[in-house]
């Protein structure tokens, strides 16, 4: 946090600040000077978040304050029924899955889960999924393609974890069998990047025929300090790297990796989650409106197409 509170510094005074006046009762004076703290901080808000650099918005996108797929199921997502276990290893709950009902209509939903303290995320093993998160999560898209239910999968991940046993159990084979067989599901599958979208372990819940990414999330192959690591050498060139690898929304949208950025609320999602989950509500409820149109096989077709023609590049003469 010593890094994000850099430049959040202003914004958290601001906040401590408002905080402290909580407290002094409701005079006019007192709701005066709240008031004025109030536009004061959500100037300084707007003018923080309007000039991150690529480093500082992967800051942003890891706050440990961040809403998580538990956290968007909460405010959207109605008699959510979480679905356990891959049925051939055991079940991983670094990663969530199961049915419920969005704004009326039966839908699935997957997606990454870190932990808030540290008995959470040791228990979520903090979001890195094992095959048999992957294997689980293939297992509810194909219940929600026999039962024609609408797939949600929200990532936020370092990536897949690349521990011994994982990789005993096939944790490379079953990131490939989930990109092959989520290329075949006939039903819609609309998928959002809302923190920290890394490497295979986010593409293994990644193809859709929509994929959306929050303002201040980021999506790429490999994590700055892991790019810096093997390209120079030096982990703490991170800065360098996250500004060479495009990984921020605006750049991901002009490379066509992502269809569609989320605007965040004032300050990041971290600072008002149910008021970001409603956001992100909008943009999947107005897809989802759109591809309810398309048949099985037009669906596959269209996400086809939309992987296809992924990344932009220039040829030039040796």
């Amino acid at each position: 946090m010593a890094e994000q509170d850099g430049f959040e510094a202003a914004i958290l005074d601001l906040e401590r600040r408002i905080e402290s006046l909580s407290g002094m009762g409701e005079d006019l004076g007192i709701r005066r000077q709240r008031e004025k703290l109030e536009r004061e901080l959500e100037e300084t808000r707007a003018r923080v978040f309007a000039s991150l650099t690529p480093w500082q918005k992967t800051l942003v996108a890891r706050h440990p304050k961040r809403p998580y797929t538990l956290d968007y199921v909460r405010h959207l997502v109605e008699e959510f029924v979480e679905i356990h276990g891959d049925r051939r290893y055991s079940d991983d709950p670094a990663i969530v899955s199961g049915f419920g009902l969005f704004r009326g209509d039966p839908v699935a939903v997957i997606g990454h889960q870190k932990g808030r303290d540290t008995k959470e995320k040791i228990y979520r093993n903090f979001g890195m999924p094992r095959p048999e998160g992957y294997r689980k999560a293939l297992r509810v898209m194909r219940l929600a393609e026999k039962f024609g239910r609408p797939i949600l999968t929200f990532i936020d991940t370092p990536g897949a974890y690349p521990g011994i046993g994982a990789e005993e159990r096939g944790q490379a084979e079953a990131i490939a069998h989930n990109l092959r067989e989520m290329a075949k599901l006939r039903v819609p599958v609309i998928v959002t990047v809302t923190g920290e979208g890394g490497s295979g372990g986010a593409l293994a819940i990644g193809v859709g025929n929509r994929v959306n990414i929050l303002e201040f999330a980021v999506y790429s192959v490999i994590s700055p300090e892991g790019c810096a690591a093997i390209l120079w050498r030096d982990a703490s060139r991170n800065r360098e790297a996250a500004g060479a690898m495009r990984i921020t929304a605006a750049e991901l949208l002009a490379l066509d990796v992502v269809d569609e950025i989320v605007p965040e609320a004032p300050g990041g999602a971290h600072s008002d989650p149910a008021r970001q989950a409603a956001i992100v509500g909008d943009v999947l409820a107005r897809q989802l409106q759109d591809l309810r149109r398309l048949e099985g096989g037009e669906l596959i077709a269209q996400r086809f197409e939309r992987f296809r023609k992924l990344g932009r590049f220039t040829e030039t003469l040796p």
